[in-house]
């Protein structure tokens, strides 16, 4: 058992506390605010404050913790072994920098509370963090940073128990739109007919009419590979659908259509299936709801898993509605256009409400890489290189890898074959 003394147990401390310690690295944590429960005690311990009590392991600590709401903080990047770190603290401190501040501060998403720039859908933009301007976003430094203080806390205690997790992948099937030209009703087909027309796009004119005389297989729909390959490779699959009404960003299936029940009625026998919220449900709990509610009759269990629209994440607003709508578990941790670690952490981990200091009831899963993110390669050579390095990272820390990728990217007929792209991924990604 570890002790942590301080000089007072706040909401932010306690979080970061048993994220670092019990989520990360599996070691039993009390903390304490009494001098003498802390002398008495004969096993690890540490002193977190801003001095050190005798010779102990000492973390001298910013005042980040100890706060309630934003304030304007004073951040300088500096090194750990290696690793980039922020918050300094001097030299009487057992390591260079306060880990559990600089931790709190990215899975906090801290920086998003600041006034930035946000972009056409609302978004904080991956160029305005943190870890892209100092070029760590492609490291998972939460884990990093707790398993070198395990390094530091196992050469001065070396009976100190923790528990290894294994390394774990999940590949994440986005389902916005199921179908590209079948099933999608006379007037949007006849709609998309014209346009095609219109702006001259021969070969998919073709291809929609092949579909629709049933002579050709419609690209979207993938999903019988994608089954036979995870099934092949002994994959954690989960495919989030879409089942909303039709709107300007919302153009999946009509949830009224029994071949596109029926297709999420049989992915579930195989997978787990929930929920891609809507564009539309952003701002409106109600529909969030009614989406929520509308899935579940399909597949006759509860829904309890939630990705957002395009990424689409705005703290705390976003996470608050998706606990009103009693969501446990959301998936939209990360950036559509980059790689990397969005909350610096690969490991799952519970949402911070900072206006309400209080650790919300739902659990964020973030990714790493989503498709989109991808698309600048010019060559399978870089992805799989690329993919290689990430899963990597996240081994050496016996982290999540996350990825994500849409039916229609690997339906898609672009210069890579996304298909051989995604089964690379799935191959090199599950050892």
């Amino acid at each position: 058992m570890l002790l942590i003394y301080t000089h007072k147990i706040t909401s932010r401390f306690s979080y970061v506390m048993r994220h670092v310690f019990t989520g990360i690295l599996g070691v039993e944590v009390l903390f304490t605010t009494k001098v003498e429960d802390f002398i008495k005690h004969s096993g690890p311990k540490i002193t977190y404050t801003k001095q050190p009590l005798q010779n102990e392991f000492f973390v001298r600590s910013n005042d980040l913790l100890f706060e309630q709401g934003i304030n304007d903080l004073d951040i300088r990047i500096a090194d750990w072994n290696g690793t980039p770190c922020f918050f300094n603290t001097g030299e009487k401190s057992s390591i260079p920098f306060d880990i559990f501040s600089a931790s709190f501060y990215l899975l906090s998403r801290y920086e998003e509370y600041l006034p930035h720039v946000k972009d056409e859908h609302g978004r904080f933009s991956p160029r305005d963090s943190i870890a892209y301007q100092n070029k760590f976003l492609k490291l998972p430094v939460v884990d990093i940073w707790a398993y070198t203080l395990l390094n530091e806390l196992k050469e001065r205690f070396p009976e100190i128990k923790y528990k290894k997790r294994p390394y774990k992948y999940t590949s994440i099937v986005d389902v916005t739109t199921s179908h590209c030209y079948a099933h999608k009703g006379l007037v949007r087909g006849i709609s998309g007919l014209f346009l095609d027309v219109a702006y001259f796009k021969f070969k998919r004119i073709f291809q929609r009419i092949s579909v629709w005389f049933n002579s050709k297989k419609d690209p979207y729909d993938n999903f019988e590979f994608l089954i036979s390959l995870h099934k092949k490779y002994k994959i954690h699959s989960m495919f989030f659908f879409q089942f909303a009404s039709y709107s300007t960003y919302d153009k999946n299936i009509s949830t009224s259509n029994n071949k596109f029940r029926f297709l999420i009625k049989s992915i579930a026998d195989y997978s787990m299936v929930s929920l891609a919220a809507s564009y539309s449900s952003f701002e409106n709990v109600e529909l969030l709801k009614k989406e929520k509610k509308a899935l579940s009759s399909v597949i006759n269990r509860p829904v309890k898993y939630s990705r957002l629209r395009y990424n689409r994440v705005v703290v705390p607003d976003s996470y608050r509605n998706l606990v009103e709508a009693e969501f446990t578990d959301d998936y939209t941790m990360g950036y559509t256009s980059e790689i990397g670690f969005r909350a610096g952490t690969c490991t799952p981990f519970y949402f911070y409400d900072i206006p309400l200091e209080v650790q919300q009831p739902i659990k964020l899963h973030p990714f790493a890489v989503h498709d989109y993110a991808l698309l600048h390669m010019n060559k399978e050579e870089e992805i799989k290189l690329k993919m290689e390095e990430i899963k990597s990272m996240v081994k050496e820390v016996n982290g999540t890898f996350i990825t994500i990728f849409s039916n229609e990217l690997l339906g898609s007929s672009l210069r890579i074959n996304w298909k051989d792209v995604y089964r690379n991924v799935l191959k090199q990604s599950n050892v």
